[in-house]
């Protein structure tokens, strides 16, 4: 069977004084306080979530 590709992300900054799309992609990744992590499938929608709020988030690698 093939192995699932995920990617965990860590929320590293604050979603105060940011655009409402910003604050809406954050809670579609799963992330809604400094320093939560998120485990998701690693797709192409995913990765375009995670570009779009770069400077809140960072991938961790495990």
């Amino acid at each position: 069977m093939a192995e699932n590709n995920t990617v965990t992300i860590k929320q590293t900054g604050s979603p105060i004084r940011r655009k409402n799309d910003q604050r809406a992609t954050l809670v579609g990744l799963g992330l809604n306080r400094m320093g939560r992590e998120s485990t998701l499938e690693d797709t192409p929608s995913v990765r375009g979530m995670i570009a779009k709020v770069h400077h809140l988030v960072e991938v961790v690698e495990k």
